[in-house]
């Protein structure tokens, strides 16, 4: 069971918030990127393209790249991010007990981290497409309190939990391990690891109780922005050992996105919906 505090990070209520008006990153489309140069281009749509010469000749980088579609692949994804008169995506509800939790037959998929992960931002970035949803990036960390739930049309739902850490809820364990343990629609759980710092002693705790409860979930490094790309290769391979040798739940790629640069924003949007069923890949993924 998981036995630590945890630390909030964002208030998602787009009528809690409406002074704060989310504006479209100039790259949130993949039409922009593609006016870029090719290794930019290269660098934002697959990071770990940039981080290839750095290999040494024993790493394999096929265990990097396991989940790499197609560009067409990523467009299409991508139109499961921009809402439409049919296609509506926006805050649903927030829920701080299993029986307040919305019934909802859609795949779902969860983001969790330590507080200052960069989960908010992370999630504005993923829905910049849809500026009527505001998310709220605070530079205090503590202010997701309850379970925030956002529907995707009718593809998917994506629930924001509260961040563990020192400044969590003080009912952080009896709000997240029911939901964990007894959503049944929940597809994927993404733990968010901050480039900077690495797993950390409250990442291995959250990824006990994946492995635990028999979740299938994911690594996604976040901030590769503020990383050097020594620093960043050197992590990767820790990653990519950690889940080798200590998971077995875990998807064996770890992502890497950058909220500032938008790098891996697309990847991760497409593996969103690839394993909400949304989207298949003419080339075998894991």
């Amino acid at each position: 069971m998981l036995r630590i505090k945890a630390q909030p990070l964002l208030q998602t209520h787009r009528s809690c918030w409406p002074l704060v008006l989310q504006r479209g990153h100039r790259q949130a489309s993949i039409k922009h990127v593609c006016l870029l140069s090719e290794r930019r281009r290269q660098g934002l749509l697959y990071p770990f393209s940039g981080l290839v010469e750095h290999l040494s000749s024993q790493d394999n980088q096929a265990e990097f790249n396991i989940f790499h579609p197609s560009l067409e692949e990523l467009r299409q994804a991508e139109t499961l991010f921009t809402p439409s008169s049919k296609h509506v995506i926006d805050y649903s509800t927030s829920a701080v007990r299993m029986d307040h939790v919305p019934i909802l037959k859609q795949p779902e998929v969860c983001f969790m981290g330590r507080s200052n992960v960069g989960k908010s931002s992370l999630i504005r970035a993923l829905f910049s497409l849809a500026p009527e949803v505001d998310v709220r990036v605070s530079k205090t960390p503590g202010h997701t309190k309850k379970l925030n739930f956002f529907t995707v049309g009718k593809a998917f739902t994506l629930v924001d939990m509260p961040g563990y850490g020192h400044m969590a809820p003080r009912d952080f364990v009896e709000m997240v391990e029911p939901y964990l343990q007894e959503r049944q629609n929940l597809v994927r759980t993404f733990l968010l690891v901050d480039g900077g710092a690495g797993l950390q002693k409250a990442d291995l705790v959250a990824v006990e109780m994946c492995e635990e409860f028999n979740l299938p979930f994911v690594l996604v490094v976040t901030k590769i922005d503020r990383t050097r790309q020594g620093a960043l290769l050197d992590l990767l391979l820790q990653l990519r050992d950690f889940i080798k040798n200590q998971t077995s739940t875990c998807f064996p790629q770890p992502f890497l996105v950058s909220s500032v640069q938008f790098s891996g924003i697309y990847l991760l949007r497409c593996f969103i919906a690839h394993v909400t069923g949304n989207v298949q890949l003419t080339t075998k993924q894991l």
